[in-house]
């Protein structure tokens, strides 16, 4: 049968577009999330100044990729803050390595963190202390971070959804508070529930382009002392 050259001409033109492979296109190459994260470490951390080494390993150990929404999976090691679902977001990296390091956690400490959120900062703080606890206002996340982090075989985190102003004063009093939202003022339930020695780390400000990262901290004989440290910027605080 006699072919028509037209159609010839198209077929060869098809067979140099596929090439002489398989004409389907290659599948992307999964990221290596171990070595994102360690690149994160080094390149983001510890070349910042975050010098806890403890710190620093549970940095490198929580997988950070688990915490985020399937779409934002790639860029899990990215240098910023992603969404996380209702208007929330899982903090830079190291930002939740500096709070980490300066509320000074010991392996006995007993720690309350206002805010789970994706429950990111609470799987790295329970690598370094005996328990943690953690109030999340939108019950949504709540129940999330948990499941996820009983998934990730995270068993030191006590999570429940509340109004983290109040604090948790049937855990209380705590060696460490991180707070990881913007409090328009320091609340006074949580300075009440931080044991003497102990530490809170807390953004605070009247909005989010004016907060401030704040160490709380009260000695032996309960006074308490607040530096300030870097300029920083979190989702508000919810009281409801």
């Amino acid at each position: 049968m006699k072919r028509n050259p037209r159609f010839l001409a198209i077929a060869a033109l098809m067979l140099l577009a596929c090439g002489p492979e398989d004409s389907a296109a290659p599948l992307a190459q999964a990221p290596n999330f171990d070595q994102l994260r360690k690149t994160m470490v080094e390149t983001q951390i510890r070349s910042r100044g975050v010098r806890n080494e403890n710190v620093l390993r549970a940095m490198l150990e929580v997988p950070r990729h688990e915490f985020v929404p399937p779409e934002y999976r790639a860029q899990a090691y990215e240098d910023g803050p992603l969404p996380i679902g209702l208007d929330q977001t899982i903090s830079q990296p190291y930002i939740v390595a500096l709070m980490t390091e300066l509320v000074a956690p010991m392996p006995g400490h007993r720690v309350l963190e206002v805010g789970t959120g994706s429950g990111y900062q609470a799987a790295v703080i329970a690598r370094l202390v005996s328990q943690v606890y953690s109030i999340e206002i939108i019950p949504q996340h709540a129940q999330t971070a948990a499941e996820r982090l009983k998934k990730l075989g995270v068993n030191n985190v006590e999570v429940r959804a509340g109004n983290g102003y109040l604090g948790w004063p049937e855990r209380a009093p705590f060696d460490g508070i991180l707070v990881t939202a913007g409090a328009t003022e320091v609340p006074p339930r949580l300075v009440e529930q931080l044991k003497p020695g102990g530490r809170m780390i807390i953004p605070v400000g009247t909005a989010s382009s004016e907060q401030v990262l704040k160490v709380i901290q009260k000695d032996a004989a309960g006074k308490v002392e607040t530096r300030d440290v870097i300029p920083v910027r979190f989702v508000p605080l919810r009281r409801q």
